[in-house]
């Protein structure tokens, strides 16, 4: 059973600010509904109005201009993410993450700003998007449009930066490097349909001749987190390919921070980082 609450259904989003104005941290946004709901059923979040958004068409839109990037909206679900021109081909990463998210009848409706949103260090799809230097679209009614790295979004478990008034309105993914390969990698408990215990993000590409890599992880930290340390390893001249691997290994399971909890302990966490991480490279370095 649901607590109370009243329920609204804005056809733009000058109305849905307009509502988020007027109830303020009373009110919450829902679109899919997936993470929402389900602390509404066990009590955690009590709002007293939900402002439904899937109606503002604006919100719906999902683009990808060449040469510039890639828009997604907040209503925008995984399932039309995946199934949009492009996204398979030049997004590679991102779309690899979204496939391992719950099952087919959850990506009908969850959508990529709902998971962000959300803020859960396990969340698949923030990984894939922190390699890919996605910036978050934030609107409220007074103020119009701030873009922000979605890097600077997570502030703490389930926590972000976003005021009560604040809606994010679209989430923007540059165009990535020109014969980029990217890889998301999702240890779990059983084969689908679960939180991961450790996710890692691989991104590689060359710019003239130099090798660039770029990690970013899940369930290893209050936040999904991308290690740019790592990246200046692998632009070092006076170490074999072999060492930069190691000393990325090295790096990355340094700025983890696992905890123990029902899918896995910390020591285990940080055992399976290393060893994702060192696969993860040895096969990115391969293909580029």
């Amino acid at each position: 059973m649901l607590p109370k609450f009243e329920y609204y259904s804005p056809t733009s989003l000058s109305e849905a600010l307009e509502l988020l104005e007027k109830y303020g941290e009373d009110a919450k946004i829902i679109a899919g509904g997936t993470d929402l709901l389900v602390s509404m059923r066990d009590r955690i979040l009590k709002p007293k109005h939900l402002i439904d958004i899937k109606k503002i068409p604006e919100l719906r839109r999902i683009e990808y201009k060449e040469g510039v990037g890639l828009t997604i909206g907040a209503a925008v679900t995984f399932k039309d993410i995946l199934e949009y021109p492009n996204v398979e081909k030049k997004y590679r990463v991102l779309w690899e993450a979204i496939r391992t998210i719950g099952d087919m009848i959850l990506r009908n409706r969850a959508t990529l700003v709902g998971n962000i949103c959300n803020a859960s260090p396990a969340a698949d799809s923030a990984p894939a998007l922190l390699i890919l230097d996605a910036r978050v679209r934030i609107i409220n009614k007074n103020d119009g449009v701030r873009e922000v790295p979605l890097e600077r979004f997570f502030v703490g478990v389930k926590k972000t930066i976003l005021k009560p008034t604040e809606i994010v309105k679209e989430v923007f993914v540059p165009e990535p490097p020109s014969n980029c390969y990217g890889k998301y990698v999702k240890i779990m408990r059983v084969q689908s349909e679960d939180l991961a215990v450790v996710g890692v993000a691989g991104l590689a590409y060359r710019d003239r001749g130099e090798l660039i890599v770029r990690l970013a992880y899940s369930s290893v930290a209050p936040t999904p987190i991308r290690v740019k340390e790592v990246e200046e390893v692998f632009k070092k001249k006076n170490m074999s390919m072999d060492e930069k691997i190691e000393e990325a290994v090295k790096i990355s399971s340094e700025k983890v921070s696992p905890i123990s909890d029902v899918r896995g302990s910390a020591e285990y966490r940080l055992n399976l980082v290393k060893v994702a991480t060192r696969r993860l490279l040895k096969e990115l370095v391969e293909v580029i």
